[in-house]
C-alpha cells in the first residue's frame, strides 16, 4: 500500500491560521509531515486586488507576498508538529534571511510552497523555503518564525 499524503483543505487552513481575505496566501496543503516539510499549493488568479495596481498593464505578484505565502506554509507546519497547542498560539514572523527572487510570478501560476524545518531554539523556529512554478524556483529564503502565546 502506498504512503497517504497528509493534505489540509481549506477549512483546515482557516481553522489554524489567523488570517482572512484577501492575506491569506495558501489555497491547499498537499502533504506534510510533522516536524520536517509541509508542500503548499497558492492559486494566482487575475482577480487578486493586488493587481489593480501592481502593475495594471503588466501584472506582477509582489515579492513581498510570496515571502508571506511561505511564511504561513511555515506557519501551518509549526501547527501541525506542536501537540495540545493553546487557542491563542500563533507563528509570528521574526526574520527572513537570504531571500531570493528568479522570477516573476503571474496570474494564471500554481506556486508550490515547500517548507522545510531546520531547528527550533526558545520557540525560535527557523525553516528553509522555497516557491516553484511549473518546477522553477521562483523564490528562496530562511524564514524564522516566533511562536508565541496572545
Amino acid at each position: 500500500m502506498a504512503n497517504e499524503l497528509n493534505s489540509l483543505d481549506i477549512q483546515e487552513i482557516l481553522s489554524l491560521l489567523p488570517h482572512r481575505y484577501p492575506m491569506l496566501l495558501v489555497d491547499r496543503v498537499l502533504d506534510y509531515t510533522p516536524g520536517e516539510s509541509l508542500h503548499a499549493i497558492k492559486n494566482v488568479t487575475f482577480n487578486e486586488p493586488i493587481f489593480t495596481g501592481h502593475f495594471p498593464n503588466q501584472p506582477i505578484f509582489p515579492g513581498v507576498l510570496i515571502l508571506e505565502a511561505m511564511a504561513q506554509a511555515t506557519g501551518l507546519l509549526g501547527f501541525k508538529t506542536v501537540e495540545n497547542r493553546s487557542e491563542n498560539e500563533l507563528y509570528l514572523f521574526a526574520a527572513i534571511d537570504n531571500a531570493r527572487f528568479k522570477q516573476p510570478v503571474t496570474p494564471g501560476d500554481t506556486m508550490h510552497l515547500h517548507v522545510q524545518f531546520l531547528k527550533e531554539r526558545r520557540n525560535i523556529w527557523k525553516f528553509a523555503a522555497e516557491a516553484k512554478v511549473d518546477g522553477k524556483i521562483v523564490c528562496s529564503a530562511e524564514i524564522m518564525c516566533a511562536r508565541r502565546e496572545l
